[in-house]
């Protein structure tokens, strides 16, 4: 993950951490999407900059992604997720490796219980989740993999074709999925196929 602020003249500087000051233009490249977020306060010329400073970063990217605009109080999606560790800050490190989200919080594991989910299972699901993102592999080919898996466990009698893959797979990476929530999804559905 890379942090930039962006100043008057159009310059960046590269940061650890976002304050969300409302004067403040910042982007945030998270390898699967580039936000531009911008503060209620901050100059029009700070906002232009911004995203055009975010198109320029996304056409040195060997397969463009998604940049989206958002301004202040009015985040969603996929972002508020990763707001708290924006402002906590990131290190060298986090810059360079994923995060490890596959260790549960208490309450998302209670979450599982109430909604009905063997712990043991959720267990089972984390162990193997890790072990699919310890294989690195890239993030489309999870998603393919994701998609392939999907449709055979919802279709088990009906012949899965390559266009259906493909239209899954689309749906997949649109819907700004982390690469630790593919690893989940697919521990998921083979534990479940298994148990099938």
């Amino acid at each position: 993950m890379n942090l930039y602020t962006v100043y008057e003249n159009g310059a960046l500087r590269t940061v650890t951490k976002v304050d969300f000051s409302d004067n403040k233009v910042y982007i945030i490249d998270d390898e699967k999407k580039i936000y531009v977020w911008v503060g209620l306060k901050s100059s029009e010329k700070k906002r232009e900059f911004g995203q055009k400073k975010a198109e320029i970063l996304n056409q040195k990217k060997k397969k463009p992604i998604k940049v989206e605009l958002l301004e202040q109080n009015k985040e969603y999606g996929s972002f508020l997720a990763i707001m708290d560790l924006l402002m906590e800050g990131i290190d060298e490190i986090t810059k360079t490796e994923r995060r490890n989200e596959l260790i549960l919080k208490v309450e998302e594991t209670k979450e599982l219980i109430e909604a009905g989910l063997d712990p043991d299972l959720e267990a089972e699901i984390t162990i193997l989740a890790n072990e699919i993102s310890l294989e690195n592999k890239p993030y489309e080919e999870l998603s393919r993999d994701l998609a392939q898996k999907q449709l055979v466990f919802i279709n088990s009698n009906k012949k899965i074709n390559e266009n259906d893959i493909k239209k899954k797979n689309e749906e997949i990476l649109k819907s700004s999925t982390t690469y630790e929530e593919l690893c989940w999804l697919l521990a998921q559905l083979e534990i479940l196929k298994k148990r099938k």
